[in-house]
Order: structure tokens, then sequence, then C-alpha cells
């Protein structure tokens, strides 16, 4: 069973930063292409980046594109999201999820994801 954890949302004004961190385990992280997506209240969830699985590739929102950078730490076993020039209507709950396939490419899709962490709150504040 895979397990993800996030951290590092909080509350912060428009225009700061914050970086949101997701640690795995439970199988072999390195092998999966891993996605963050979002969910503000009352909207459905949304698709916000992806990276593959050596860190070659990365996808992105065009929404958050040249605001926010996916990176990972195989090592490590995680996988990050750096948000800097945040907006208000960043808020929202922000989760990490990881691929269905080993060695696949950067995916938009949720429904390619099968592993899902439990998310972290982003509210900026204007």
């Amino acid at each position: 069973q895979v397990q993800l954890v996030e951290s590092g949302g909080g509350l912060v004004q428009a225009g700061g930063s914050l970086r949101l961190s997701c640690a795995a385990s439970g199988r072999s992280f390195s092998l999966y292409t891993m996605g963050w997506f979002r969910q503000a209240p009352g909207k459905e969830r949304e698709f916000v980046a992806s990276i593959n699985w050596n860190g070659g590739s990365t996808y992105y929102a065009d929404s958050v594109k040249g605001r926010f950078t996916i990176s990972r730490d195989n090592a490590k076993n995680t996988v990050y999201l750096q948000m800097n020039s945040l907006k208000p209507e960043d808020t929202a709950v922000y989760s990490c999820a990881s691929n269905k396939k080993a060695f696949g490419s950067t995916y938009d899709s949720a429904a390619l994801y099968d592993y899902w962490g439990q998310g972290t709150q982003v509210t900026v504040s204007s």
C-alpha cells in the first residue's frame, strides 16, 4: 500500500511563497510519475503540475505556469511544489498523487493516478 503525506501548507499573503512537500512510502517511488492537484471550495479538482519518474519532464497547468515549480528527490522519496507569486485564487486544498504506471510520462488527468494524499490547505489572503 502506498502512503502519501503532504506538508507545508498554510496562510500566506498575496505575492508570497510556499513550498509543499509530499513524502511517499510503500513502493518504489522513483519509478512513478507524481502529480499535484488542488480543489477549492465548491469547485472541481484541478490539475496543477506533474513530473515524470526521473524528473526529466514536467508539465504545468496554464494558471500556474511561471509561478509554480514541481521537483522531486528520489533519494528522499519526496516530491515538492514551490509556489511563488501566490494569488488569492490559488487558495485550495493541495494533494499529491502517484501515477499508476511505472516509467510513464507527465499526466494531467486525475484518473491516471491511483494513490492520493490527504491534502494540505493553502490559503492566500488579499
